[in-house]
């Protein structure tokens, strides 16, 4: 039997509910793993110690009485600290200028415990979940970047310190972490999860991404979490689906698109070499691989939702950067300064720019089921200074369509690989039961080293 730290979601919440585990147990297994852990992967800015151990016992006595709040009764979750947690600190990995006592849960905390989730701590995130690193190391090999800017919750996740926990996207901030940590990362389509209580980067870009260890415990935490909030106004009023349940139909044999154009061009040989080895795995196990042409409007969507970002993310600073700009580190600044600078005209053709290319995505899905492509170009990258490259995640991120990152394999370094998976927009459910038929045919089932976080 495994250990209870190894757990995903799905079995320690189904343990708990049948009795045959304490939300007790759990919570001071995961707090051993972390104590042994975390000095030196430096994945947790605070741990609720007190707080989660006085939710595990409220969660025994609940389930003792038969009464049990939902599908995460008992189960722990860590949350980037971009988070608003009532009564906890939000620092947004900035310096004390920025940091903010929160008084109400960010909506996808209020929902997590709703469900009978227990907050056990906030994880580290770039500052202000852009570029400038945190502290925390790949768990893989502690001298390599865990990626950004949700650099903790991922790493946190990979060392098996949390089943889960939320980071968000605004370029490649789930799914670039989740791949080199080899964690599953997903981003839904723009606007389903709410995004009111959260920190923002950027507000057309920004989405909550969920880090787990398994296809199914996404879709679990998906299905808490989507659907539209009043209290947001850019939350999404499409239909939530069963996620759960379109797991079901994983077996049905995919339609995958490879986007060789552009991603395959810039990735290194290694990369090119394993992304082949798994398209010809997939396709021998029955999936259809066939090659596309990505529209004409992707080429500029980078720069488009470049200039988005740098407005929108110097519009939220534009009265903290006028007293305190000496106090931002440099890579943020120069967003700023960069969105000071640009003008209205060049704001609003970015986003035209970014619309058409997600209407002129909608045919290719209609043929295809997924498109199938490098998460980054490359394993992580040696260093602390440089959280990797994002521009395979960003065209996704800036369309705001629906992406998955998946381990896949190991590079000859021993770091972690990984598949992107990308569907239509509020195309969830097809995404994941894509994702479920890879996860099981690509069987990937390594762990960090243990003996180097000893």
């Amino acid at each position: 039997m495994d250990p209870l730290h190894a757990l995903t979601v799905t079995e320690a919440g189904a343990r708990i509910r049948s009795g045959q585990l304490s939300a007790v147990s759990l919570v001071e297994a995961l707090l051993a793993r972390i104590d042994r852990l975390d000095p030196e992967v430096k994945a947790w800015v605070s741990v609720d110690r007190a707080g989660a151990q006085e939710s595990a016992r409220q969660r025994d006595a609940e389930a003792r009485a038969g009464r049990f709040r939902g599908l995460l009764h008992g189960v722990p979750v860590g949350l980037k600290d971009i988070y608003h947690v009532a009564g906890m600190l939000t620092t947004a990995g900035a310096r004390p200028f920025a940091h903010e006592r929160a008084t109400e849960d960010a909506e996808s905390v209020a929902r997590l415990r709703q469900a009978g989730a227990i907050v056990l701590g906030k994880t580290a995130t770039t500052e202000f979940a852009y570029l400038d690193p945190a502290e925390t190391r790949n768990p893989w090999n502690l001298e390599h970047t865990p990626g950004g800017s949700s650099s903790g919750s991922a790493a946190a996740v990979a060392s098996c310190m949390v089943p889960l926990a939320l980071g968000s996207q605004t370029v490649g901030s789930t799914l670039r972490p989740a791949a080199y940590c080899g964690a599953i990362g997903l981003k839904p389509t723009y606007g389903r999860i709410s995004c009111r209580g959260v920190v923002p980067l950027a507000w057309s870009l920004d989405h909550v991404g969920i880090f787990c260890r398994s296809v199914a415990d996404a879709a679990l935490a998906l299905q808490l979490l989507a659907g539209h909030d009043a209290g947001d106004p850019l939350s999404a009023r499409e239909a939530v689906g069963d996620y759960v349940k379109a797991l079901l139909g994983a077996g049905r044999l995919p339609r995958l698109g490879l986007p060789r154009q552009f991603f395959l061009e810039r990735a290194t040989p290694e990369v090119v070499s394993h992304l082949e080895a798994i398209a010809q795995t997939l396709t021998r196990a029955g999936a259809r691989v066939e090659e596309v042409k990505l529209p004409p409007s992707f080429e500029g969507i980078h720069e488009a939702g470049t200039r988005v970002m740098q407005v929108e993310a110097a519009t939220f600073h534009a009265a903290r950067f006028a007293t305190h700009a000496e106090h931002y580190r440099p890579k943020l600044r120069a967003l700023i300064e960069a969105g000071l600078k640009m003008t209205g005209v060049g704001y609003l053709a970015a986003q035209q720019h970014r619309r058409r290319f997600r209407a002129e995505m909608m045919p290719i899905f209609e043929r295809i089921d997924a498109l199938l492509m490098p998460v980054a170009g490359a394993p992580a990258p040696k260093g602390l200074s440089f959280t990797g490259d994002p521009t395979f995640c960003a065209p996704w991120s800036f369309a705001g369509l629906p992406a998955i990152s998946l381990p896949s394999g190991l590079a000859q370094d021993g770091l972690p690989l990984a598949i992107q998976l990308v569907s239509g927009a509020f195309d969830e459910s097809r995404l994941l039961a894509v994702a479920q038929w890879c996860e099981a045919t690509l069987a990937f089932s390594s762990a960090p080293p243990e003996a180097q976080l000893s």
